[in-house]
């Protein structure tokens, strides 16, 4: 979805990542939730080595991406195949991510 800006903002009810070059590229929370497992995905990455960039993101940015998935309580974290006719193949961001998710979750 887009925010009234016309810029990338969120999926329904789950937040966006997209990937490129072991960097996360994700809206800026300020017009949507800021999500729990946004933030917790946020925190991983660093141990992940993984760099995030919190930036505007255009809808004719979604080429630029290797991978994209979203994130949220219902979500969790959910590899992205398509948007509109951009294609994405879930790869080791995504798995890697999803590990770690699930094994912070299981450990508490």
């Amino acid at each position: 979805m887009l925010d009234w800006r016309g810029h990338v903002a969120e999926a329904t009810s789950a937040n966006v990542f997209f990937v490129k070059d072991r960097t996360l590229h994700t809206p800026l929370p300020d017009c949507f939730l800021n999500g729990i497992t946004r933030q917790t995905v946020i925190e991983l990455a660093g141990a992940l080595d993984y760099q995030v960039v919190e930036r505007t993101i255009l809808p004719t940015e979604l080429s630029d991406f290797e991978e994209c998935f979203l994130t949220g309580t219902a979500a969790e974290i959910t590899p992205v195949r398509s948007i509109d006719e951009q294609r994405y193949r879930p790869g080791n961001a995504c798995r890697e991510f999803i590990a770690a998710y699930t094994a912070t979750v299981n450990a508490g």
